[in-house]
Parts: C-alpha cells; sequence; structure tokens
C-alpha cells in the first residue's frame, strides 16, 4: 500500500441479502468515514460508500459495484482506505497508526528494543506491537505519555521509558 493512503476502516462482511456490507470505522468520529468517499479497497479498487445506519459494532453500508449477499460475503475482512489528504491535519500529539508502523523502538539509553508491527487497541487504550531480534515473543507497549514519552517521525524512532520489566 501507498504511504498516501490510511486504513480508516474494514468490512465485516455482508448485512443483509441487498450486498449492503457491515463495516468498522478506525475515525475518531466513527460516521466521518462517509465523508472520505471513495475509498480504496486492498486490491486497489475504489468504492463510493454510502452509510445506511448504525448497527452493532459499526455501521451497515452499501458500495458502489456490490449488489448481492455473495459479493459482499466476498469482502469480509477487507481494509478501507482513504487518501492521506482527504483526512484532517492531526495535531502535534495525535499519530495516524500506519505512521507508526516500522518506527524503531529505543529505551532512554538509546538500546534498541525492536520496532513497531502495528498498533492495537482492545478497549483500554492504544497498545505499540513490538517485534525484535532479542524478543521472544511481541510485546505489547503502552501507547501513553509516559512510556512513550517521544516520537521522531522524521528520525522514525520511538523513544520509550517502558514499566519495568516489559522487555526482561
Amino acid at each position: 500500500m501507498s504511504d498516501d493512503l490510511i486504513c480508516v476502516g474494514s468490512i465485516g462482511g455482508s448485512f443483509g441479502v441487498r450486498g449492503d456490507v457491515r463495516i468498522k470505522s478506525f475515525c475518531a468520529e466513527p460516521s466521518a468515514i462517509a465523508d472520505y468517499s471513495p475509498l480504496t479497497l486492498e486490491d486497489g479498487r475504489s468504492v463510493a460508500l454510502t452509510l445506511l445506519g448504525p448497527v452493532k459494532n459499526g455501521y451497515s453500508v452499501r458500495l458502489s459495484g456490490v449488489s448481492s449477499k455473495e459479493q459482499a460475503d466476498a469482502l469480509s475482512g477487507e481494509k478501507l482506505f482513504a487518501r492521506r489528504a482527504q483526512l484532517p491535519v492531526l495535531p502535534d500529539d495525535e499519530y495516524y497508526h500506519t505512521d507508526l508502523e516500522g518506527l524503531e523502538v529505543v529505551d532512554t539509553g538509546g538500546v534498541t528494543l525492536g520496532h513497531v508491527k502495528n498498533v492495537q487497541n482492545h478497549g483500554a487504550g492504544d497498545l505499540l506491537e513490538v517485534h525484535g531480534a532479542n524478543l521472544k515473543t511481541a510485546v505489547l507497549l503502552p501507547f501513553t505519555i509516559a512510556a512513550v514519552p517521544t516520537i521522531d517521525l522524521k528520525a522514525r524512532r520511538i523513544i520509550t521509558d517502558p514499566p519495568e520489566g516489559l522487555f526482561d
């Protein structure tokens, strides 16, 4: 995927029998996903999105070119992308998840701990999934100002002061 594309949601599967789909929005204001239409699928296809209404854990939507339950089912799990230029400019202390992925993670002494593979959120706040050569398993680093005091996007580096024992 291009650095110009930001993941703003994902398709959860069909909703009904007319080709509508369930989506999960990753936008700060979930309904704003409709403002960024048309969106791009992972394979590069462009789809116009029409928000139909809220459903459990997301929205039901109609996508251009999708008119059957079978077509909708085939899109289950697909990610939806908007162009960076369509999205709001973020304040200095906020980041798009895609901008954090791949950044080097170092401790306050400059020792490399690993790299951010992705950003997760299980309801209690964002966690940076850190993978590294010296780590037996992935480490989930809380994405808080206390644990991650410095992010330098230009240097592609995160400086962390992790909770004690997290990287042992």
